[in-house]
């Protein structure tokens, strides 16, 4: 089943303090391309165990057009607040419209995930303590991976602990593409029925799916609605996923997270969950 989150949250006019983070390992490269890179920050402690520390792994939006790993509502808030945590940070970029359509954004995302648990121990962390959020477009491609972990085995990428959805509505890509839409999601699908069924979390979603953190704006008209359709679906296919509707915008969805509040502390809820 899954649980409604909260409906609201007050927002801290001061941000946190940035200083909790250690060295940052920014440029990566996990494939040829110049987009195929990823910054890793670590935190200033690690646990006991040198190479048992929990990773998040962020994949920006940017309506599969725009957006960059280095913008700092990425990685700022959450960075501070995690890393204080002992977490491993990693801020994926990947190729975008035109060169890259939203299949294969998603394999390039997988490609990340697969370079991450590769080479996490060598960065104190535990590749078996994986958490991977993403946001609007991110959001998106994180979910199609995590509803169809084929796709990321295909890249190899093994399962990660859960998924962490920020403010996305593109869930069911063929519902979507055969009813009103906006206009960006012509540029991202096209008019290929194959492509829509492809990039489709709820058209790929397998059996008994690892647990989703389901976040979505009130402010927008759709959004908390398609969250809900997949929740039903994901506990139609024996998974297990929270629901967590905030009177935020779809940009501070994004940007408050990390700082102190009942939202960071929901998120902290569905990771102490996960992660034991």
């Amino acid at each position: 089943m899954f649980a409604a989150g909260l409906a609201s949250t007050s927002l801290l006019a001061a941000a946190p303090a940035l200083a909790r983070a250690g060295r940052v390992l920014r440029d990566l490269k996990y494939g040829p391309a110049g987009r195929q890179a990823l910054d890793v920050y670590l935190p200033e402690v690690l646990p006991e165990n040198p190479r048992n520390a929990p990773i998040m792994v962020m994949v920006h939006g940017g309506g599969w057009v725009i957006g960059d790993k280095s913008n700092k509502g990425v990685w700022r808030e959450k960075v501070a607040h995690w890393g204080a945590q002992g977490y491993i940070f990693v801020s994926v970029n990947y190729r975008m419209l035109p060169e890259a359509d939203p299949l294969e954004q998603a394999r390039d995302v997988a490609r990340a995930v697969a370079w991450v648990q590769k080479n996490a121990a060598r960065h104190g962390g535990n590749a078996g303590r994986m958490v991977v959020m993403g946001h609007s477009a991110g959001g998106h491609l994180v979910s199609l991976l995590a509803a169809d972990p084929t796709l990321a085995a295909e890249h190899g990428a093994r399962p990660w602990r859960g998924t962490v959805s920020l403010d996305t509505a593109a869930f069911d890509i063929e519902g979507i593409m055969t009813n009103r839409h906006a206009r960006l999601y012509d540029r991202a699908f096209g008019d290929d029925p194959a492509l829509w069924r492809a990039t489709s979390a709820t058209a790929r979603l397998k059996p008994r799916p690892r647990p989703f953190l389901l976040v979505c704006s009130t402010q927008r008209a759709r959004s908390c609605a398609r969250n809900e359709d997949f929740a039903r679906a994901l506990t139609a296919r024996g998974g297990i996923s929270t629901l967590l509707p905030l009177d935020l915008s779809h940009n501070q969805i994004n940007t408050e997270l990390g700082r102190p509040g009942p939202y960071t502390r929901a998120v902290d809820g569905f990771l102490a969950g996960i992660m034991t």
